[in-house]
């Protein structure tokens, strides 16, 4: 056991300047920390400014779940229709479709790097996967546009449902290309990596001694993950899938290229829409003040809607976490 000398240590002497040392230090975190409260406050509070005209005429409900929207010119008052129901629809249905396609991926993903890939493939496909979350969102939607829709989600995805479960409302025809579907799953591709990393943190910190007892009764690999490795990584996987939610409702430019722009209610997933971040990217450039006024209002529920989501998963994470003693998560 190796003894540090007195002179090879920190000199922790009382020094006249250390006496202000910790309140400056004090003073700077808490400086750093309260920032991002401020510059969330000054955020919502000049959004909310900006949209009040339009919820003041609409009403804050009427605005919510109003289904049409037909923008106005004017600069000075309010002569349009303002409903946020459509874009509000088309934001959650998208990002549901990206969580329910990403969800079992990430989940299989993380496993094999894990529990089943051999030592010499772990490390590069790791990266690899991590490397899909550095590409930019607009390539994404490049990519999905003029490439996986025409070539792949047509043909062999959107077209043969519309054969098949036409009859069924969640596949009604005609299809385009653009459509919710499209947009869902390059969602799920985009959001992939970062749900793929922290599930595969998770089962990396899973309980070793568990997975041993459960071999020594017997069980096998596959046993092992699916009762031992999954049941007590269960709030860590909610946590996980949440912020792939959180993500997913918040894209723009990549759901801008494939949603279809549609300013209409369908309940057929095949069916182009918007969504409330691609309604404000593809007409805010264009914007009269009035319907400026309008947009930043879908900003408004667009906050509201992420906020109301975080809450939620905060809270089922930290219930979920004192159920299985597990509050660190």
């Amino acid at each position: 056991m190796s003894v540090l000398s007195p002179q090879s240590g920190p000199d922790l002497k009382n020094r006249s300047s250390s006496r202000f040392a910790d309140p400056m230090f004090r003073w700077l975190v808490t400086i750093a920390g309260t920032t991002v409260l401020i510059v969330l406050a000054l955020m919502v509070v000049r959004t909310v400014q900006e949209a009040w005209p339009i919820l003041q005429h609409e009403g804050f409900f009427g605005f919510l779940f109003g289904t049409e929207w037909q923008a106005g010119y004017s600069r000075n008052e309010i002569t349009g229709t303002y409903g946020a129901w459509p874009f509000i629809y088309g934001t959650i249905v998208t990002a549901v479709v990206g969580i329910i396609i990403a969800l079992p991926l990430a989940l299989a993903v993380a496993l094999y790097l894990t529990q089943l890939a051999p030592s010499r493939l772990r490390n590069p496909l790791s990266y690899t996967v991590e490397m899909l979350a550095a590409v930019p969102s607009i390539i994404f939607g490049m990519w999905g546009f003029f490439w996986l829709m025409p070539n792949v989600l047509r043909p062999y995805v959107l077209e043969p449902l519309e054969r098949a479960f036409g009859w069924f409302f969640l596949f009604e025809g005609p299809v385009y290309g653009t459509s919710y579907l499209s947009a869902g799953i390059i969602l799920a591709i985009m959001i992939l990596p970062i749900m793929t990393a922290i599930f595969r943190e998770v089962f990396a910190v899973n309980s070793i001694d568990q997975q041993y007892a459960a071999y020594g009764l017997g069980a096998t690999r596959f046993e092992v993950m699916r009762k031992v490795i999954l049941p007590s990584s269960f709030s860590g996987i909610v946590g996980g899938t949440m912020l792939g939610l959180g993500r997913a409702l918040g894209e723009t430019v990549a759901v801008l290229f494939l949603v279809g722009g549609a300013q209409t209610l369908s309940t057929s997933l095949a069916q182009p829409g918007n969504t409330m971040a691609a309604h404000i990217a593809n007409t805010f450039q264009d914007a009269s003040p009035e319907t400026v006024k309008g947009l930043m209002a879908i900003g408004v529920a667009l906050f509201i809607v992420t906020m109301t989501i975080n809450v939620l998963a905060r809270l089922l994470v930290w219930r979920l976490g004192r159920m299985t003693g597990d509050s660190a998560v």
